[in-house]
């Protein structure tokens, strides 16, 4: 369902630009007597095609440089074909990326440029992955501002004015010290104390307001502390459950920013990537909320040090604590309860903590420092 206010605003920046080029849009204007309907039909207009739909969603991804998004178009690609699955950031890719499938250039700050790039391409799927994590979050408050809450709102008014399937990440960010936390279930009081949990929670919330408001097919899962192997760490205060393996193999030696024995849920990349393909497949009758936790495994530093030592026996470990790191990790939930998504849409995760060491080594241990110790 298109809306009149956000309609407006597209029209006034097709007539005057993006805003003032410091990366943040301008202020919005309202279209008097023009039809919401016609300025959609006129935008689309720029670019006709006749065309068949077929099967397949047309996908964007945006923010897809970071941990998760060129696994995903990975993924999409070979479940939807190559050419259906449109990777963009705003910086430059490696070349095995760039030459992977098509890559453009999208800055969700800029609303007539991303509008844009949905009409221009026939989106009907977006996976909005664009965001600054915790700790680089604390560090730049306005720009966290900007990018998280100024970037989702202009993703969510281009998706319910094309009718897209829009897909926003959460994160266990998105609780508080007085949420519970051992378990964790879907609903319960949310009182991040970060400004990247706090956009967490508006993104929940917008996103369902617009599926009632608007009919917006908004689906949303909040993440666990990622881990993959071919990704580095990207400011989160979970990523010393990935900078462990990189340091046991270049270096024989780890310090860790959390206390050993701060307890966090965590999931393998792949079945992030699963769950996130999962439930945008299901049928929209199977499911009861919007947001939903997924979770596979919970450890702790120590923990995860110990399975670590199994392949490199040498490994030293110090523990160095981050303040700012273990004050938000201390407000986060230890163990999610993701039985909901385990009733609506069949979630189940494949990896649990042993599989999850096996195959991270598995990824990097050509190093002689494995082989030797296996």
């Amino acid at each position: 369902m298109p809306l009149v206010g956000n309609l407006g605003r597209a029209a006034g920046r097709l007539l005057r630009g993006s805003g003032c080029g410091c990366g943040i849009p301008a202020a919005p204007v309202r279209c008097i007597g023009v039809s919401p309907r016609q300025v959609a039909s006129d935008a689309a207009n720029f670019h006709s095609v006749t065309f068949s739909e077929s099967d397949h969603p047309r996908v964007l991804i945006t923010g897809g440089l970071g941990q998760l998004g060129v696994g995903l178009a990975k993924l999409l690609r070979k479940r939807f074909g190559k050419n259906n699955v449109i990777l963009s950031d705003i910086r430059k890719p490696a070349d095995n990326v760039f030459y992977s499938g098509p890559f453009i250039f999208a800055d969700i700050l800029d609303y007539k440029n991303l509008r844009e790039i949905v009409v221009n391409n026939r989106i009907t799927w977006l996976f909005h992955y664009s965001a600054l994590l915790s700790a680089v979050g604390e560090a730049n408050v306005p720009l966290a501002r900007a990018v998280n809450i100024t970037g989702l709102h202009n993703v969510l008014d281009i998706a319910a004015e094309h009718n897209l399937r829009l897909f926003v990440p959460s994160t266990i960010g998105a609780f508080g010290p007085t949420s519970p936390r051992d378990p964790t279930p879907d609903l319960c009081i949310q009182r991040p104390r970060t400004i990247y949990g706090v956009s967490k929670v508006h993104a929940e919330l917008m996103g369902e307001y617009y599926h009632y408001r608007y009919g917006l097919d908004f689906r949303c899962l909040r993440y666990p502390g990622i881990i993959s192997a071919d990704s580095q760490p990207g400011g989160g205060t979970t990523d010393y459950a990935v900078q462990i393996f990189h340091d046991a193999i270049k270096t024989g030696k780890f310090k860790c920013n959390l206390k050993p024995d701060t307890r966090l849920p965590m999931m393998y990349l792949d079945d992030c990537l699963k769950a996130t393909l999962e439930v945008m497949e299901a049928p929209a009758e199977s499911l009861t909320m919007r947001t939903y936790n997924i979770s596979a495994m919970s450890f702790t530093p120590e923990e995860l040090a110990q399975e670590v030592h199994k392949y490199i026996p040498e490994l030293q470990v110090t523990y160095n604590v981050d303040q700012v790191r273990q004050a938000i990790a201390d407000s986060w939930p230890m163990n999610f309860d993701d039985s909901n998504a385990r009733r609506d849409w069949g979630w189940k995760h494949d990896y649990d903590l042993p599989e999850l060491v096996t195959t991270m080594f598995s990824y990097l241990g050509s190093d002689s420092r494995i082989a030797q110790a296996n």
